[in-house]
């Protein structure tokens, strides 16, 4: 028990990593449910990598990287939209084009220093164990936006992603609420980049929604159980750091994906018992559960 609690108990970095890791745990559950349940990992991928050119041209002008990461968001939306809109290709054709000139662009601005090499690791995987009482103060303000649009629009984000034209017919704008589901995406990625980094912050959109869709029929039971991983992932990565002294954030992710690959695995053994359970019996009879 001692290996479990003494890390958080006996280093107040490990007590600041575990809060601003858990905060956005929380963020990326709450927008990953509408990422996984509207079929958006792409679109996360891409953002994630697309505010890159942000953050580098912030950081070269000596500006927030927090600014610059909002306008690479911002501009990635609106590229995203225009071209779908305007040129009339399908949405991950334009997502495509955009993901990779966005990252082109982010490496050739960082390739105009010679001392990006320590941010720009800081950018892709994160300083998590470097969070401060200022970093964990904006995530819990992101996380408080996130949630109150997610409470607020959830009717009409469950009609998206079960088909566009069923919010149309409720009276929803499907383009606006679309809009607002993106937001939600942009703004876990913006704000998770600077605990487990931009390559990282996909991982926690995806993997604990994911396991949640695996065993919830209810989108606030899947963003309950997405919480419920995504915080434990916190948890057991930084001891994994801290003892095994390897990548904090690195590790929070191989640890959400693995928890994932045990659940669905768990979930397979449980539907193929059923499955043998309701298999005819030597004599020709059907066992009904």
């Amino acid at each position: 028990m001692n290996l479990l609690v003494a890390p958080f108990a006996d280093n107040e970095f490990m007590r600041l990593a575990l809060v601003a890791s858990v905060l956005v745990a929380l963020t990326c559950a709450v927008a990953g449910t509408w990422v996984v349940l509207r079929g958006l990992a792409f679109v996360g991928d891409a953002l994630a990598h697309g505010v890159l050119p942000g953050i580098a041209t912030a950081l070269l002008l000596g500006v927030s990287g927090l600014v610059g990461a909002a306008a690479g968001a911002l501009v990635m939306m609106a590229g995203v939209g225009l071209v779908t809109r305007r040129l009339r290709l399908a949405g991950d054709t334009a997502i495509g084009l955009l993901f990779v000139s966005m990252l082109a662009l982010g490496v050739v601005i960082t390739s105009r220093s010679e001392s990006f090499t320590g941010d720009l690791t800081r950018i892709l995987f994160g300083e998590l164990l470097g969070a401060t009482r200022g970093k964990i103060g904006v995530q819990a303000a992101a996380l408080a936006a996130v949630t109150a649009t997610a409470v607020t629009c959830r009717r009409p984000f469950l009609m998206l992603s079960v088909d566009e034209g069923l919010a149309r017919s409720a009276g929803f704008s499907a383009r606006l609420f679309h809009a607002l589901m993106l937001a939600m995406v942009a703004v876990s990625v913006v704000t998770g980049f600077q605990t487990v980094g931009t390559m990282l912050v996909l991982g926690m959109l995806v993997a604990p929604p994911a396991t949640g869709a695996l065993f919830a029929r209810r989108a606030g039971t899947m963003t309950a159980i997405a919480a419920a991983c995504g915080a434990a992932s916190c948890w057991l990565g930084l001891l994994l750091s801290y003892h095994l002294d390897v990548a904090a954030g690195a590790s929070i992710v191989l640890v959400s994906t693995g928890i994932f690959a045990v659940a669905a695995v768990a979930k397979e053994v449980a539907r193929a018992g059923r499955h043998d359970d309701e298999l005819p019996h030597a004599h020709g009879t059907v066992h009904l559960p």
